[in-house]
């Protein structure tokens, strides 16, 4: 295994004393230490076969030079019409502390998605933490809908994506941490503080949301401590994730905390917001969706029993994967006009 280890990024805990000791792990990726270091791990946590046959293209491009970031482009090598196709971001999960586009599994799913959805997947990276705690991930996630933007405006676009993809039907999905950033984005937009013409977003997409706050929800604190997504891993993430000095009920984290401002008079195109009954993060996803119905926002919540976090990339061919897709491709057909 290759791992590489980054010195000193969090503040030392009596380092001089004892020698370094492990404090924190999530997942065998990531470890953290008491003197600050961090030691990343090259490798993904979930070890799959790459089903790449050929029937989907794709590619990576930096879209952020300064942080060096990169998104990976997915098309399907071919399509039944001339039709320009949709844009469907898939941000990835991971708590905000792990995760890439270049995992087996994120990259197993955007094939899907491109078949399945007829569509151009765009699957940025962002920034992790702890060494890039929040709001790093959230600017991310909107710089590479900027990239998009800067395509749509370009003298010398990328034609392997402009000469497909339709600017003026954009979705935005996300995963877990990608679904919080997703839901970010989301408002940023909405605000009319960060307009992206000529690209023009139609819906949203929350797959497991990762929200949070300090008052632990019911299906948190009843949920199995063996659940792919247990409530010790959950409040791990956020440890290692949230804002210097800062708490779970941050804005960021948190929706309609008591530190949040509030979103009633905001516009937001429609969500689809898509749990799994038997996710620990259950509670909050339904709160978040039922907040913004009750304040007239146009929000589709779906549950798929017995299933747990992120059941889709983890069974991406079981009957509620698949049900799931029909659900998202419905979604886009139902708000593209």
């Amino acid at each position: 295994m290759s791992d590489f280890r980054i010195p000193g990024v969090l503040k030392p805990l009596d380092a001089a004393a004892t020698p370094p000791y492990e404090v924190d792990e999530c997942r065998g990726v990531l470890r953290v230490y008491s003197d600050g270091s961090i030691v990343r791990s090259s490798n993904p946590s979930f070890i799959v076969p790459v089903n790449d046959d050929g029937s989907v293209l794709w590619k990576d491009v930096i879209f952020d030079a300064t942080h060096n970031l990169q998104l990976r482009l997915y098309k399907p090598a071919s399509t039944p019409t001339r039709a320009k196709l949709p844009i469907f971001y898939y941000i990835h999960g991971g708590g905000f502390c792990i995760g890439s586009r270049s995992w087996p599994n994120c990259q197993n799913y955007c094939f899907k998605l491109a078949l399945e959805l007829e569509a151009v997947i765009i699957s940025p990276d962002y920034r992790l933490a702890p060494e890039n705690r929040l709001p790093a991930a959230i600017e991310d996630g909107y710089m590479a809908v900027k990239w998009l933007q800067s395509q749509a405006v370009a003298e010398e676009p990328d034609r392997w994506l402009t000469d497909v993809a339709d600017f003026s039907r954009v979705f935005i999905s996300g995963d877990s941490a990608g679904g919080n950033i997703a839901h970010n984005i989301a408002v940023k937009l909405g605000a009319g503080s960060a307009e992206v013409e000529p690209v023009k977003v139609k819906g949203y997409i929350l797959l497991a949301p990762f929200f949070g706050g300090r008052v632990v929800s019911r299906s948190e604190a009843e949920g199995p401590k063996d659940a792919f997504l247990n409530l010790e891993l959950i409040q791990r993430f956020w440890r290692l994730s949230i804002p210097e000095g800062e708490t779970t009920d941050h804005p960021l984290i948190n929706p309609f905390g008591p530190l949040s401002p509030n979103m009633e008079t905001v516009d937001i195109h429609p969500i689809l917001v898509v749990v799994g009954a038997s996710d620990l993060l259950k509670d909050r996803a339904q709160d978040y969706a039922n907040t913004l119905k009750n304040w007239g926002k146009k929000v589709e919540y779906v549950e798929f029993q017995g299933q747990q976090h992120g059941f889709f990339t983890i069974q991406p061919n079981s009957d509620p994967s698949i049900q799931l897709m029909k659900l998202i491709k419905t979604f886009i057909a139902a708000n593209s006009a």
